[in-house]
This record gives structure tokens, sequence and C-alpha cells, in this order.
């Protein structure tokens, strides 16, 4: 196609209420050349919105891209960090196993005077690795546990689920469980989290004033 050809096509696609941009790319020439050559050409009022929606339009399937790409790139960098994280822990001896025990208690366990040992915390994956402690190295009776469950009262209808939740995420069996205990708070806000709230649970050892003592010599040892 000649120029003269491509000017008079950029002109006719101009008055259709095409972009510079489009006519350009359909014509395999620059953005300067179809701005001159269309310089003079006046596109109505409803063909002006509609580029402009076009343009919103665009730019929001851009940020859209956009965001998806960051998003794979975080993914990628958290898997090649948990392949890495696995090479590094492979498996806990039982004094580490110990060890990281010590260090959970110390910050979400009971240490008042009254009570015995209670691992208190809403993190799914603490509290189970709290179990495996309270087991494999201090020899708690997995008959012991008697779970304190507290959830806020907006969630009152969905108790029974909620200690379904932890009984089988524990394997400990409902009939241990204490409460649920209903804190008086309510958020008038619904957030999305709603069908995932699944409260606090004190994971508490029947009887284990003893083993409370036990674990914060175990503490006091790790300060010096």
């Amino acid at each position: 196609m000649s120029k003269v050809q491509e000017k008079n096509k950029a002109q006719e696609l101009r008055r259709q209420g095409w972009g510079i941009k489009d006519i350009a790319v359909q014509l395999s020439v620059s953005k300067g050349s179809v701005s001159a050559w269309c310089q003079e050409i006046v596109l109505t009022k409803k063909q002006q919105d509609n580029l402009r929606k076009k343009q919103v339009a665009a730019g929001h399937a851009g940020r859209i891209r956009g965001a998806n790409v960051n998003k794979q790139k975080r993914l990628d960098t958290i898997h090649n960090l948990r392949v890495v994280a696995k090479e590094e822990i492979t498996t806990l001896s039982k004094r580490e196993l110990l060890l990281l025990g010590i260090g959970l208690y110390w910050g979400e366990g009971l240490k008042s005077r009254s009570g015995g040992a209670s691992l208190i915390n809403s993190d799914p994956d603490l509290l189970v690795l709290g179990k495996r402690w309270f087991e494999q190295c201090l020899g708690v009776n997995p008959e012991d546990f008697r779970p304190y469950v507290y959830i806020s009262e907006s969630h009152k209808k969905r108790a029974p689920e909620i200690i379904l939740y932890w009984s089988t995420l524990l394997n400990i069996p409902q009939k241990h469980f204490k409460g649920p205990f209903y804190t008086t708070k309510k958020n008038k806000k619904q957030f999305e989290n709603h069908d995932s709230y699944f409260g606090v649970l004190a994971l508490r050892v029947q009887k284990g004033t003893y083993l409370k003592y036990r674990i914060q010599e175990l503490i006091s040892a790790c300060r010096h």
C-alpha cells in the first residue's frame, strides 16, 4: 500500500471513530503519521465518548493483567521458598521439637499461677504442632486434652460447626471440649472470612498444674 493509500485509509478509519493508536496498528504505520494525516478530522461527541470508554476499559484490562502477573510471581516465589524450606528443615528431632514447643508456649501458653498447662491461639497449624509437642516431648496422654473454645457471639449459630472443626483437626473427641465461651462484643460489619472464622482455642491439659510448672522451668532454663 502506497503512502497516499495509507493516508486515505487512515482518514477513512478516523471518520468512522477509530483511535489513532488502533489505526496505526491496523496499517502498520507510526502513530505520528496517523496523527498528522488525521489532525483536521473532528470526531463527533458520540465517537469521542466511545473512544474514552474504550481507553478506560483497556486501562482496566491492563491493570488486571498486571495484577495477575504480580500474583503469579508471588506464588512462584512462595513455591520456591517452600521447596528450600523443606530442604533446610527436613525432619525435626525430638530435641528440636522440644525447643520449638518451649518457644511456642513461652509466647502463647498460660503462665499464670492459677490453672493448668494450656496453649492458646487461633492458628490451626500452631495448635496441631503444640499438641504434637505435648504428646511426644512431654508425654501427655491424648485422653487428657480438655480444649476450651472462645468465639464471638456473632458466630453463635456456627458453634457446632466450630467445635467439629477443632475436634477433627486435633483428633480430640467433641465430648472433651469445654464451651464454646462467647465474647460479648458483636461486630456490625460482615467480614469476608465469616465462614472461615473458628475463634480461639485453648489447648488445655486436665490436671496439668504439675505439667505447667515443668514447662515454666524449661522456659527458665532457656533464659540462662
